[in-house]
């Protein structure tokens, strides 16, 4: 008579050796630990891919932001004119820890409170808008605020910015300045202005679109005599990441001429890999090794 019982006799299949009960333990030890470890992974996956994503956040809040083009005040440098897709650039705050802007680089920054905004945003009208806003800008996919502008530094404090010589170009401190960036100036007639001294802590800024830029020109008689602070300068424009077929690094060109006089300037924008990968890179660093504490301080608490 066979047996009914499971693992007896009617279980064993004619021909083949029965599989002894230690092995078949061992097989079933190891399968669950393999299941426990990918439900482990699976639990810990979306901790990792946050903890990241916050990191990163935290990064770009510091350290590199992403900015949309809001108007065409920086044609052609900087596509954003009706019509057209908007550039994203990447705005590199380190520069700026251990020095100042310097004539010929491109800045986001502040605009004082006598500057009028060259776009308009709907302020959001309850908190789950305006997070999304806020995750907008900080990706760079949504509008900035109305306060944010993009210039480029013409004078620093003390420097004397006037227009213009006899051929119409810019002079610092008596010096035409290089210009090659500019696009559809105004008319000579319509250029003048000037003398102004640029104050300590502050910046002369121009739009490279000059017939379409509202800048320090259009303010010189407001109670900051045209200028920026220092201090609201947010970070130096260094990529285009946005749209593919304009990526590339902005150039910062001595348009004083400083290096021919002896004056020692800043460096070139951040290597491009290093200043798109940075965030995603320290994020991921950071949470990685969160991860492993956490799973050691789990394995200690299991072996006690």
């Amino acid at each position: 008579m066979s047996s009914d019982r499971p693992g007896g006799p009617a279980d064993v299949v004619p021909g083949e050796p029965e599989e002894p009960d230690d092995e078949r333990a061992g097989k079933a030890a190891r399968k669950r630990r393999e299941d426990k470890k990918k439900g482990s992974l699976l639990r810990e996956l979306p901790i990792l891919l946050l903890t990241a994503f916050v990191l990163a956040l935290v990064v770009k809040t510091f350290f590199v932001q992403a900015f949309f083009i809001p108007s065409g005040s920086m044609e052609q440098t900087l596509h954003g004119c009706t019509g057209c897709t908007g550039d994203r650039v990447l705005v590199n705050k380190v520069p700026y820890w251990f020095g100042e802007p310097e004539p010929g680089e491109i800045v986001v920054f502040e605009g004082p409170d006598t500057w009028t905004p060259e776009i308009e945003v709907e302020e959001p009208s309850n908190w789950f808008t305006g997070s999304l806003l806020w995750l907008g800008r900080t990706l760079g996919v949504a509008p900035p605020s109305e306060d944010d502008f993009v210039k480029r530094v013409i004078a620093t404090e003390h420097q004397t910015v006037q227009c213009c010589d006899v051929e119409g170009r810019l002079t610092v401190d008596g010096e035409p300045l290089d210009e090659p960036y500019i696009f559809e100036d105004m008319p000579i007639e319509q250029r003048p202005f000037g003398p102004v001294t640029v104050p300590e802590g502050r910046l002369w800024v121009m739009g490279d679109h000059r017939s379409a830029s509202a800048d320090s020109r259009q303010h010189v008689g407001d109670k900051y005599g045209g200028t920026i602070g220092v201090d609201d300068v947010i970070g130096k424009a260094s990529l285009i990441v946005w749209p593919l077929d304009r990526f590339g690094v902005l150039d910062s060109p001595d348009i004083q001429n400083l290096e021919a006089a002896g004056v020692p300037v800043g460096g070139s924008p951040s290597p491009v890999g290093a200043v798109v990968a940075a965030p995603y890179v320290l994020g991921l660093a950071g949470a990685v090794p969160l991860r492993l504490w956490r799973r050691r301080r789990r394995a200690r608490r299991a072996a006690g």
